[in-house]
């Protein structure tokens, strides 16, 4: 399938940084017998998913390297979803199930391909600093003063802010704390203010993240089950992808990464060089584990 033009109506901001994009850059082709076989892909980063833009961009890194001309395109999660399934993007390295994605999965499970699970143990949770008087988030509701009577949440397009509004605050009657819906970025930026103050806070997140090793917090216990048990995180394709790369959805399908490379990337990526480029960073830390960038490599 040759794509030498996108209409992307989902999202206007998306919408002019393809336009950009494709009146800058040529679209690379290769040639099998008569046909012209396009190698560009697009992948889209949903905003704030720490695991998926270090994957994107290791993705991106390895594919280049063998010959695709591959473009990363940051949005929000909806937005990913709605141009996946449309054709206007060509994969997503992060969807979470059976839980946090399933209402896009079950929008767009037709038009959509599952191309592999890559980790296996991701989990939503309601996080604390270490010294918090509370274990359990059945503690929270009465002890909502201590946390400034406010959970501080990420993007409210997410699956885990949806999970938190819809699920855990009715299950633990935390009603009536001000759930502050921002980004990711806003969400750490409390974190770090509150760990440095000395202050309680209680924030969304989930695992793996980095902020767990720079900083001295935990989950709540979830005793209800709220959050659902760990989940996996798949790569998925537009409908069609295994058809048009089949080499690639190959290597996607069997592609792994263990909790200690994931951390371990993320820290150095997204914490100890916050404030250098990621796609530098990224190859930085391939060029040190080269066994990981192997295992992105197509056969």
């Amino acid at each position: 399938m040759t794509r030498k033009t996108r209409s992307v109506a989902f999202s206007a901001a998306v919408a002019l940084t393809l336009l950009a994009a494709c009146g800058s850059e040529s679209e690379e082709t290769e040639t099998t017998g008569d046909a012209e076989v396009t190698k560009e892909i697009e992948i889209g980063v949903p905003a704030g998913w720490d695991e998926g833009v270090v994957v994107s961009h290791m993705a991106k890194i390895a594919l280049d390297e063998q010959g695709y001309d591959v473009t990363l395109t940051n949005a929000d999660i909806g937005v990913i979803f709605t141009g996946l399934a449309s054709g206007d993007i060509d994969l997503l390295l992060d969807v979470w199930l059976p839980v946090t994605h399933s209402e896009y999965l079950e929008s767009y499970e037709d038009d959509i391909e599952d191309l592999g699970t890559w980790y296996s143990d991701a989990k939503l949770a309601l996080a604390v600093n270490n010294d918090a008087p509370i274990q359990s988030i059945d503690e929270l509701a009465d002890a909502a003063d201590e946390f400034n009577n406010e959970i501080i949440g990420i993007d409210g397009g997410a699956g885990l802010t949806r999970i938190t509004r819809d699920e855990v605050m009715p299950t633990y009657g935390l009603e009536g704390m001000d759930f502050k819906i921002s980004s990711t970025a806003a969400m750490l930026a409390e974190l770090d203010g509150a760990m440095k103050e000395g202050r309680n806070i209680v924030v969304t997140l989930w695992s793996p993240h980095w902020a767990y090793g720079a900083y001295d917090i935990r989950d709540l216990e979830d005793p209800e089950g709220a959050y659902g048990d760990a989940e996996d995180i798949k790569s998925f394709g537009r409908s069609g992808f295994s058809d048009d790369y089949p080499e690639i959805a190959a290597m996607f399908s069997s592609f792994e990464i263990s909790d200690e490379e994931l951390s371990a990337v993320e820290n150095y990526v997204l914490n100890e060089n916050a404030d250098r480029d990621n796609a530098e960073t990224v190859a930085e830390w391939l060029d040190e584990n080269p066994e990981v960038r192997e295992r992105l490599t197509v056969e």
